[in-house]
């Protein structure tokens, strides 16, 4: 088992290892579980037994929880069973369910404990560390939200072994990420034969890209600064999920953002600092994950909700870029360079399929 520290004014511990499932455990006596309704029963039963909790609530899978009718629905089932200021809720499942069990946690009641268990590759690797919560708005995506980190995190890399495979490679996605921002060497591992469920060394590689999460939301917890890097690749991406009413999902539509970064660092000069391309390594990223094939899509579908990201502001749409590999910045790209390179990474992801 590895542990990855985060830390800040609320510091918590990351465990990634086999069986944490069966070892999870936390001071608050009255708990409230939050599960998506297509998870494992075995998985909701070892919590179960271990937590003994006073509500639990099943909710749709994916991103189908992610909406206020649901956020508003879970938090009357926990004013239900009066779940006091004490008690706490704790995410099982995707990143979609941690999401929103956290937001609903930091809203009820004004906030309770909040923990967090992720059963996808997607979910322990992004949505559990860093304390993002939200849920979704028919304007795009995480648009409802707030900061509320848990206080502990287990991610059992045994129900990796229940993915299929097209979402185990959705979730590879977040690592790469990690690898082109900050720590190059998880690069080949991330297409090596050996990054599977039950490989050899998976759970290292997981907490190594944790750890890169972990370092940037200790020293940027509410995103000032160096935390918008992690956004690399999903100002595109976030607005193929809204135009595709999340038919692509996340960790695909990053690997296709990514793409689309890697183009845009490139034409304004960057990423050529590194032995290899930038979009020659992203786009064998994306032959390795073969994710859902697009629509027909436009650069004005896109553009209209790439305007409203989270890093846009007064003065327009910003992006996440490389000037070589581990060398993030945020810089604004003229618009006819966001068009010129529309059109040829439109043309590289028609050769994929």
């Amino acid at each position: 088992m590895r542990r990855v520290e985060v830390g800040g004014a609320q510091p918590y511990t990351v465990q990634v290892g086999p069986g944490l499932l069966g070892r999870v455990a936390v001071p608050q006596r009255q708990v409230a579980l939050i599960h998506p309704d297509d998870l494992p029963a075995r998985f909701v039963e070892r919590v179960q037994k271990r937590l003994a909790p006073v509500v639990t609530v099943a909710v749709p899978a994916r991103d189908a929880c992610k909406t206020l009718e649901v956020y508003a629905d879970v938090l009357s089932r926990l004013a239900a069973v009066n779940l006091p200021r004490g008690g706490a809720v704790v995410g099982l499942g995707g990143g979609a369910a941690t999401d929103l069990a956290g937001f609903v946690a930091a809203s009820y009641l004004r906030g309770v404990a909040f923990y967090t268990l992720p059963t996808t590759l997607l979910g322990m690797v992004d949505a559990a560390v860093g304390g993002k919560t939200g849920v979704n708005l028919p304007e795009g995506k995480n648009l409802a939200g707030a900061f509320w980190p848990p206080g502990g995190v287990w991610c059992d890399t045994d129900t990796l072994e229940t993915l299929p495979p097209p979402v185990f490679r959705e979730g590879a996605a977040e690592v790469f990420k990690h690898g082109l921002i900050a720590d190059p060497s998880l690069l080949p591992r991330v297409l090596s034969p050996e990054f599977r469920p039950g490989g050899a060394g998976l759970a290292d590689t997981l907490a190594d890209a944790i750890a890169v999460k972990a370092g940037v939301v200790t020293r940027d917890p509410t995103e000032q600064g160096e935390r918008a890097f992690l956004n690399f690749g999903h100002t595109l991406a976030h607005a193929i999920e809204a135009v595709t009413h999340q038919a692509i999902p996340h960790g695909e539509a990053v690997g296709y953002g990514m793409h689309y970064a890697a183009r845009l660092s490139r034409a304004l000069g960057g990423a050529v600092a590194s032995s290899a391309d930038l979009t020659g390594q992203t786009l064998a990223f994306l032959r390795w994950q073969r994710p859902t094939p697009l629509p027909a899509l436009t650069f004005d579908d896109l553009n209209v909700f790439m305007a409203r990201d989270k890093k846009a502001d007064d003065a327009g749409v910003r992006f996440v870029l490389l000037r070589g590999l581990a060398q993030p910045e945020l810089a604004r790209v003229p618009e006819e360079v966001l068009r010129a390179e529309f059109e040829g990474w439109s043309a590289d992801i028609r050769s994929l399929h």
